[in-house]
């Protein structure tokens, strides 16, 4: 792994030194602190920080591997995705081999929470974990970085200034992904660089082909380079997005200014708020492992979009935005018309229909009334690419604002 050294995560022969630091550094016990008593926090930092430290080195000191210590961290995982779900539910993992590496492709909508709830499945289902890709840009916080190294994380750089500097960048990042499944650990990346925030998931080809990039030279064609991958789609299922007011404002000023610039803290303020805000029914499809790959990276990423929008479990959250747009005003009807056009979460009431409706109208009186557009968008969208995936093409007022 020493060609990898730039990006990879921690190995098991670095995972005590690396917790040893973490558990002494002010910057993560005040953190820890902040999290888990925020009143104590305020008024008796070094007090609770003590008393942190302390609790740490119970828990984790002696840890001297990564699985152990993705093990001991389970059950915390665990309480933080029931605090902050109605429940977390899968479909697709019976078509998977237990005992393989495969290239988890998803959707994104969350920067720490996608990859956390995917492999909380995997691991309450008897699966290894995957490797994580993380973006450089999230490393600036030193801290959380640390952390997600020991969490089996690994850097993808972004904002290069040559295309030099790209593609070795790339080759780098496309090495460590095949040797890690040829090495029997899973890999899981998201479709495209950041989040989608307009509920549109879209693979961007240059991914597919970054995958390609080490393989190239040894002789396979890019359809033998793809299964070997063993590339899983994931179709990520939110019912409520913590941060959509934040996200509707950005695409709100995008749209109006042409650019958006972030705060300092926006990245480590939207972590935070991705882990600990609500997101209602969490849904995560697994798709079949692909073994017939396209060859050709445009027409392969689209297979891996029908895949995913195909199987993308609708909540009432985003039928109720789509009605709300002025797709179906009949808002009635939209339910058994959906529900025979694409899969759904679960079955529901009619009061259930009315909760929705008031959730999303609370959502959209929180939202300035000219991001409420957006705000609808990032939910209705998911509705319009399952429809496609589906075999019915929306008529043109049904795209996307």
């Amino acid at each position: 792994m020493q060609d990898f050294d730039a990006i990879r995560p921690y190995g098991d022969d670095e995972t005590q030194t690396a917790i040893n630091q973490l558990v002494r550094d002010t910057e993560f016990l005040d953190m820890i602190g902040r999290f888990k008593a925020p009143v104590v926090s305020r008024w008796a930092p070094a007090l609770l920080r003590g008393w942190i430290r302390r609790w740490l080195i119970r828990q984790f000191g002696q840890v001297t591997r990564i699985n152990d210590l993705q093990a001991k961290l389970s059950g915390y995982v665990g309480d933080l995705v029931g605090d902050t779900t109605s429940r977390v539910t899968q479909s697709g993992l019976e078509n998977l081999n237990k005992t393989g590496a495969y290239l988890f492709i998803s959707n994104h909508r969350d920067i720490v929470f996608d990859p956390m709830v995917v492999n909380y499945l995997l691991f309450a289902n008897g699966f290894n974990t995957t490797r994580i890709a993380i973006g450089d840009n999230l490393l600036s916080n030193r801290v959380f970085a640390e952390m997600m190294r020991l969490n089996k994380s690994f850097v993808v750089r972004r904002n290069m200034t040559s295309p030099r500097e790209m593609r070795d960048a790339y080759l780098t990042l496309s090495g460590f992904i095949n040797h890690s499944i040829d090495n029997n650990e899973s890999i899981w990346i998201a479709q495209r660089e950041g989040r989608a925030k307009d509920g549109l998931d879209c693979t961007d080809p240059a991914i597919i082909k970054m995958f390609y990039m080490s393989r190239k030279k040894t002789g396979l064609s890019f359809a033998e380079a793809m299964n070997r991958l063993h590339i899983v789609p994931v179709s990520i299922a939110y019912e409520y997005d913590p941060c959509d007011l934040d996200k509707a404002r950005e695409l709100e000023t995008r749209a109006r200014t042409g650019q958006y610039a972030k705060t300092k803290d926006e990245d480590t303020e939207s972590i935070m708020k991705g882990l600990t805000g609500y997101k209602g029914h969490v849904h995560v499809h697994f798709g079949k492992p692909i073994a017939d790959a396209e060859d050709n990276p445009k027409e392969f990423a689209a297979r891996i979009d029908h895949e995913m929008h195909a199987n993308y479990h609708l909540h009432l959250s985003n039928l109720v935005a789509y009605q709300q747009r002025s797709i179906h005003p009949d808002a009635r009807s939209t339910e058994d018309f959906v529900s025979d056009s694409v899969v759904t979460a679960e079955t529901w009431s009619p009061a259930d229909i009315d909760a929705a409706e008031a959730e999303m109208k609370r959502r959209l009186d929180a939202c300035a009334p000219a991001a409420q557009p957006y705000l609808l968008d990032m939910y209705a969208n998911p509705v319009v690419s399952a429809l496609e995936a589906n075999g019915r093409n929306p008529s043109p007022n049904e795209s996307s604002n």
